[in-house]
């Protein structure tokens, strides 16, 4: 059991006897003293695959649901399947591209830091690490003396996800990006 307000993206909590996969996140915190902080909360049932909009207050407790987190390796797509390699035991998980939905932009070949969320034997979902470093592939020039400003410019990064930098980073350059927020974060 843990509280609403330790909730996090990806997690999978126990709803009426289902698994539900923590899709997306909102504190809402009202102004009056005293009052509560609410958790508007969209869940996806992991086996009828629909969508579940709920709130909580701060400290309502959650089940969490009864999986099995295991480390593996991003290793390949093949056409609508995502293929993640187990790196204890070496089986292969596969994921539909409607399953991973807003992490497919996170998702780099190779990549090792990633927990899938094993239920009865399946792959039910996969928790991206905090930050992923990633390459940009298509912005405007950098702009030299720009470091003073505050300005950003949109880079296109390896795996198509566009974000927001600042103005004196150029193409080719490796940045860190937040996977909560999709924001950049730092050089890597």
């Amino acid at each position: 059991m843990f509280k609403a307000s330790e909730l996090k993206k990806g997690m999978i909590v126990e709803i009426d006897g289902a698994p539900h996969i923590v899709k997306q996140l909102e504190a809402k915190s009202p102004s009056s003293r005293g009052a509560v902080t609410l958790y508007k909360v969209r869940f996806n049932n992991l086996r009828t695959r629909q969508k579940l909009d709920s709130s909580f207050k701060g400290d309502d407790l959650l089940k969490e649901a009864d999986c099995v987190r295991v480390p593996v390796q991003f290793s390949y797509v093949d056409g609508d399947e995502y293929y993640f390699m187990n790196q204890e035991d070496y089986s292969q998980y596969a994921m539909n591209t409607s399953q991973l939905e807003d992490q497919i932009p996170y998702l780099v070949e190779q990549q090792e830091d990633i927990i899938a969320l094993i239920m009865d034997g399946n792959l039910a979902g996969i928790e991206l690490p905090q930050s992923v470093t990633l390459e940009v592939v298509d912005t405007p020039p950098a702009v030299s003396g720009a470091s003073a400003t505050n300005r950003s410019k949109t880079a296109t990064l390896s795996t198509g996800l566009e974000v927001q930098v600042p103005e004196y980073l150029s193409k080719g350059e490796m940045i860190k990006v937040n996977t909560v927020t999709g924001k950049y974060m730092s050089r890597a």
